[in-house]
């Protein structure tokens, strides 16, 4: 068995939790390095990270380099003396980082490589409507989510499922899989295997363009595009009111086929309820965030709001 003496890095809740395993079983955690502190709010009040937070709260040691190839940052990383590297959603390394441990650095994805590699592979896997993901360990090259295979795991997304729900269970069984990932190497015996040369299948980087609803898609595509921004960004579109038009984002919603002959994005709300024509039926709307305004259930946003009858989405 090799003595391991690891740094982890990492930023939002996701790799928390995997490092939270990680101290949990004991493993020898020599350094954090996480992303700078950011002002957030209306206060700017400077805003640390969830890796950052739960290392302070044990102890660790923690860098927060801006430059990952200043030379003061690579001088604190060599003194660490760490023999391995854990990266779970940080940023691209430069090969000084990556290169520098004697058992190499090795990145947890939330896909099955090489499909999805990139900023945003849970959302994107149901957004395209897939009905399995998974997650990969892999050790790091010169380029993105491209090294060789270490372990993967595969788990089935659920039909109706979003994407907070499908963060969570993929984040804990990523950290199984970096458990067993650390147990291969710490006994000598990972064998790893090179990605497949597939048209894969690529987990862009969320903007607020390619989260605007195209209300002239497919009722499913729809309903699979809310889902899996749901909670985070969220998908958004314009509401044309009379003469306002605000933005809005939505949560949750459920799908009603029905041929009809109206207009994509028309608007139809009873006291209760509020549903969108789309091509092959209609988007029901359950909850709902129009600008300025909290989130609410749609039929609380009736109760004090009104849609017009020629009132539609775009």
């Amino acid at each position: 068995m090799r003595d391991l003496r690891i740094v982890f890095m990492g930023t939002p809740d996701f790799a928390a939790t995997i490092l939270k395993h990680l101290v949990e079983k004991n493993y020898q955690v020599v350094g954090v390095i996480t992303a700078a502190d950011k002002p957030a709010g209306r206060g700017r009040k400077l805003n640390e990270s969830a890796v950052k937070k739960y290392a302070i709260s044990q102890g660790l040691n923690i860098l927060q380099p801006t430059n990952l190839k200043n030379p003061d940052f690579i001088d604190k990383l060599t003194a660490l003396k760490a023999n391995l590297q854990i990266v779970v959603a940080f940023r691209m390394l430069p090969k000084v980082v990556w290169d520098m441990p004697k058992l190499g650095t090795f990145n947890l994805h939330a896909s099955l490589l090489p499909e999805y590699r990139g900023a945003a592979p849970i959302n994107w896997a149901i957004i395209n409507g897939e009905t399995k993901t998974g997650v990969t360990t892999f050790f790091i090259d010169d380029k993105i989510d491209t090294g060789e295979i270490i372990l993967q795991k595969e788990i089935n997304i659920n039909e109706n499922e979003i994407v907070g729900e499908l963060h969570d269970r993929l984040m804990f069984a990523g950290a199984d899989l970096v458990l067993e990932t650390l147990q291969l190497i710490s006994e000598g015996k990972v064998v790893t295997e090179k990605q497949p040369e597939l048209e894969e299948k690529t987990a862009y980087k969320l903007f607020p363009e390619n989260c605007k609803i195209d209300w002239s898609d497919s009722l499913h595509n729809i309903y699979n595009k809310v889902r899996g921004l749901n909670p985070y960004p969220a998908a958004w579109t314009n509401i044309h009111n009379d003469t306002n038009t605000i933005t809005a984002k939505l949560y949750k919603v459920s799908k009603e086929f029905e041929k009809h002959t109206h207009k994509n994005g028309k608007l139809f709300t009873t006291k209760k309820s509020l549903k969108v024509a789309v091509r092959d039926g209609y988007l029901i709307i359950d909850e709902i965030k129009l600008s300025g305004k909290k989130k609410m259930e749609v039929k609380d946003l009736l109760n004090g709001y009104q849609f017009s009858i020629n009132s539609k989405m775009t």
